[in-house]
Order: structure tokens, then sequence, then C-alpha cells
């Protein structure tokens, strides 16, 4: 009897694996409606209503801009305290558990530092909320897959989905959601991982969309096309975002070294923090929060040059004093806030400069955001798509890649520094596995112990071989050129024949092909395939010269343990991708 298709799921198979990928989107959108509804909550506490923070901050008094931040941010360091007492048994960090951890993410670290995080961004600390958003969304992911008791490749899989969903709901950029976590977190653009990141950021794009939620953060319906006389200014742009990104980055972590040497608590490093920002807040109330006001207004209402180097100046200021200080959030949307003043900069500039290009200063601000994210989190593919999908502007798309290229280039170029960690994480090991691809033999040549020369009586060979537990001796000549091999089997089979080998030399008895020796520009790939024909564990290696000359010896454990590193290098990639069906009976 003919059985029909079996529509039965598996947990461990691809098509439930989709399946629970659009569960962790839904829980990705529904958290980050949950975080943005607890901004507003806060908001009524201190300010009795609610709205985007610079204008909330706007309506307050002077003296609450000053101690709201720092409250805000004495809160948050007694949470981030409660969270660091809380059992280390799971990661408290998503891009830990995907890329290093096994996908175990702790619930209530992650509650109590998304609380931290909420507390800052409420009180107009110049931090992203995107930050709390997505890890919240990661740990929705890892507590489906630990429900699901899902092995530890679904689960950072399933993690990695979580943190698709979560930018994708921040941002409303699914695309660029899944391209931040398989370029920057998982370091694979396989589709295999890459589908299910796909229909995670997918599904909470669409939640956000039903439940009101959604919006095209800078949409420019009414943008021209790109002449093409501006696509080397944007390059050059690029190019200077590329040097400016790293030094943004060095000026955050400069300033979090400073309030580490105060020797301070960590609640009060987050109160002092807060108050010095309030000093900002209190002239610059446009400078709390994540800054998406200020950009919007640098899009659509052009300003003085002076004015904006200002606001520069005072949003690298503030988001040092925050995120230095110790508080929890992302830098991802200050970073777009710096690279849109600084692409505003550039593009009066260059009108005062090539009269020609000018008015087109919103191009170029959203150019400057671009490059400057592509520089900062070393994810230029990711970059384009974000500017691309909160845009909604395909003209854009031309000058965002020479300009985010760029900026890579050179950030990579200049300087090692970098938004997220895991990125130099997935730099080493691409290095890694590159020198252990390309290495040559010589880097496991040790020195020859049971070298002979031919004029030595055959005596002292024999006396070797009592010495080693080996069964041939390398033989040289009086210069040091590789001569050949004498094997212990052949000098027992004289001994036994009742020939006279005492009164012979080593020069005598020695086998020229009995063993094919190595080069020491040999690939691993090529020793190995010798060694596979070869039932010793050791073989000579000598140089290509004539006469070769003997220049040391490689051992078989050695160069399987070169693998051992390789594979070890390979496997925190390889076990993200879904393992083969199997076939049933």
């Amino acid at each position: 009897m003919m059985r029909g298709p079996d529509l039965h799921l598996r947990a461990d198979g691809a098509v439930a694996m989709l399946c629970w990928a659009a569960l962790a989107g839904v829980g990705g959108a529904l958290v980050t409606i949950a975080f943005h509804a607890g901004i507003h909550g806060i908001q009524w506490l201190f300010a009795g209503h609610s709205g985007a923070i610079t204008r909330v901050t706007r309506d307050l008094p002077w003296w609450l801009r000053l101690l709201a931040p720092a409250v805000g941010g004495l809160c948050a360091g007694w949470l981030l305290v409660a969270a660091r007492r809380v059992s280390r048994d799971a990661h408290s960090d998503y891009m830990e558990a995907v890329a290093i951890g096994d996908g175990k993410m702790s619930v209530r670290q992650g509650l109590l530092r998304s609380l931290s995080s909420l507390c800052t961004v409420a009180t107009g600390g110049s931090i992203g909320r995107e930050g709390a958003m997505v890890h919240l969304a990661a740990l929705c992911g890892s507590v489906i897959g630990r429900l699901l008791r899902s092995g530890t490749a679904h689960l950072r899989l399933l993690v990695a989905c979580g943190t698709a969903a979560g930018v994708s709901a921040a941002y409303g950029a699914p695309i660029a959601g899944a391209v931040f976590v398989g370029e920057i977190i998982l370091g694979s653009m396989s589709f295999q991982n890459f589908g299910p990141l796909l229909v995670a950021a997918a599904v909470s794009n669409l939640v956000m969309r039903l439940s009101g939620h959604y919006e095209a953060l800078y949409a420019m319906p009414g943008l021209e096309a790109v002449p093409p006389g501006l696509l080397l200014p944007s390059l050059a742009l690029g190019v200077l975002a590329g040097v400016g990104a790293p030094q943004f980055l060095r000026c955050i972590h400069g300033v979090k070294s400073l309030f580490g040497r105060t020797g301070l608590p960590l609640p009060l490093r987050l109160a002092l923090g807060g108050l010095l920002l309030g000093g900002v807040l209190v002239g610059m109330p446009q400078m709390a929060g994540n800054g998406y006001s200020v950009v919007v207004s640098l899009l659509h209402q052009p300003q003085a040059w002076q004015a904006v180097l200002w606001i520069l100046l005072c949003k690298v200021l503030a988001t040092s004093l925050t995120a230095g200080s110790g508080a929890v959030g992302g830098v991802f949307t200050p970073t777009l806030f710096v690279g849109a003043a600084l692409g505003s900069l550039f593009a009066q500039g260059l009108g005062a400069v090539w009269p020609a290009l000018s008015g087109h200063g919103a191009v170029l601000t959203l150019v400057g955001m671009g490059s400057f994210l592509a520089a900062a989190t070393s994810a230029p593919f990711m970059a384009i798509l974000m500017i691309f999908e909160m845009t909604l502007s395909y003209q854009m798309v031309l000058p965002l890649v020479l300009a985010c290229v760029a900026a890579y280039f050179v950030s990579r170029g200049l300087a090692q520094a970098v938004m997220y960690q895991v990125t130099l994480h997935h730099e080493d090991n691409q290095a890694l596995r590159q020198r252990l691809r390309h290495a040559r033999l010589d880097s496991l040549m040790r020195p020859a112990e049971t070298v002979i020369r031919t004029d030595a009586p055959v005596r002292r060979a024999q006396e070797m071989f009592l010495d080693y537990p080996v069964k041939y001796l390398y033989v040289v000549d009086a210069e040091g050129a590789w001569q050949g091999v004498i094997a212990q089997q052949d000098l027992t089979r004289m001994m036994l024949a009742e020939t006279d080998v005492q009164s012979k030399v080593c020069g005598e008895v020695l086998r020229l092909d009995f063993v094919k020796p190595l080069y020491p520009d040999l690939s691993l790939d090529e020793a190995q395939a010798q060694f596979s024909a070869f039932q010793g564990e050791r073989l000579p290696v000598v140089s290509r010269d004539r006469p070769a000359r003997l220049l040391g010896v490689v051992y078989k454990s050695d160069l399987l343990e070169r693998y051992s590193q390789l594979k070890r290098a390979l496997d925190g990639e390889a076990d993200f991708v879904l393992p083969p069906r199997r076939e049933r009976p």
C-alpha cells in the first residue's frame, strides 16, 4: 500500500526550524513593543507625559534635565549590580551566546540588564535603545530553543533568529537585520543559516506593521536620482568616515577607562556619568536619547555648518559619557547620528568648493550615516541595506556601495577599533584558518636526532638502534648531504645470515630509495598524502638543493595535531549548519 507524503515536522528538521524562527520573530516584535511601552511609562513618572525623548527633555525644567539622567544612571547601576550577582550558568550577552557559546542565555540577567538599559534610555541617556530590544529578542529565541530542548547548534541559531528579529523590529529593516546577524555575529552567510534569519526578521517586521508600530525611520520619498558627479565625493566621504569611525569608538573606550580609574562603585559611576550628561542636556536638550529627531532635521532642514559641528561634538561627548560610564545599551544609532552630522558637514564643504554639486545635502548625509556605520561595525553589506531599508530609496544604493566599501577597508587598515568584539573573534579565526591551510611543512619540522655519517662503522648504527626506538637511521655524508637510510630490518637480516657487518661502514649498507623524503615548502595536504603511503611515524625533510641536505624531521602526530587545530577553528561556524535530512526506511 502506497503511503501519502509524510508531513510530520521533526524538531531538528529544516522545515521545523523555519517554524521556530517565525515564532522567534513574533517574540522579537512583541518585546520591542513592550520596551517602547516601558520607555513611555518611565517618562510619565518623571515628566508627566511621554513622547520623543528630545521633546520630553526640552519640556523639563533645567534642574530636572540635570538630575534625571543621574537618577536614571543610579537605578541602572543598581540593576546591573543585581544582574552580576545572578547565577552565571548561562550567557548574559547574546553575541557571546551565538558566536562562542552554547546558545543558553540567562533569563534573569537578561531581564535585569534590559531594565537597566530602560532606566538609562528613558531618562535621556545618549545611547541607543536598540541594544536592549535586540537583547530581549535574542533572549526570546533562547527561551524557545530551551523549551524545545534543541541541540546546541539549533539553540544558537534560534538565538541568532531572535537577534535578527530584534534588529528588524527596532529599525524596520528585515533584510539588514538578517545580514547584521550573518555578517557580524555568525561570520557566515550560508543560506542554511540565513534562511531562518530572514524568516524571523520578516515575521518580526510583519508583526510590527500589523500592530501599527512600523514606519520607515528616514523615509525620503522625494529624493531625486543621484547625479554621476556625486559618486566620487561619496567615495571621498567613505574614506573620511573610515578614518573617523575608529576615533569615535576609541573616544568611548577612552572615557570608559577614565571612569574605571575613579574607583567608584558601578551605580555611582553611572550616576556621575548621568550627572555630567545632564550638564550637557541643560544647554543642549536635543542630545538626549539616540538622536533620531536630530538626524531627521539634518535630512530635511539644512543648518549652518557651525551648528552642525557643535551638534556633532556634543553628541560624541554625550554618547561617550553615557556608554563610558558603564551604561548598557547600543551605540548603533548614535553612530548613525555622528555619520549624519559628518555627511552634512561634508556636503556643505563640497558645496562651497564645488558649487555645481551643492543641493545634495540629504544624499551625502545618508551616505555619511551608512559609511560611518560600515566603518564602525565592519559590516558594509549590512550598512548598505540598513540605509536602503530605512529610507526606501533605491537611488542611494550606488553611492552607498562606494562609500561603505571604502569606509570598511580604510577603517580596518588603520585601526583595530570595532563596535563589536565578536568581529575580531571572527577575524582571528579566519586568520588562523588561513595560516593553517597555507602552512608549509617547515613550520612542523623538528631537528633530526638519529643521523649517522656514511663513513661511520655499522657497529655505531647498531648502538643507535639500541638507544633510539626507531626503524630507520638517516645517513649523510661528511658535508651533510642526504644519502638515504639504514633500516633496522636490513641489519637484522644480515646478522641472521651471518654476514660480516662489523667490518662495513654505513655507506655500504644504506638504502637510497627506501624512504621518500619531504621538502620544506610542501603544503600540509601534500605531506599528508606521503604519510598515507608510509607506515612509519616520521619522515625526513631535505632541501631541494643538489646535492640535497638533511634539514630535519616531521612527525605524523604533529601533522594530525595541526589538522585538528584547523578542524576546531572551523567548528565554530560548521555547527550552525542544520544536519542533513535523514532518509526514512
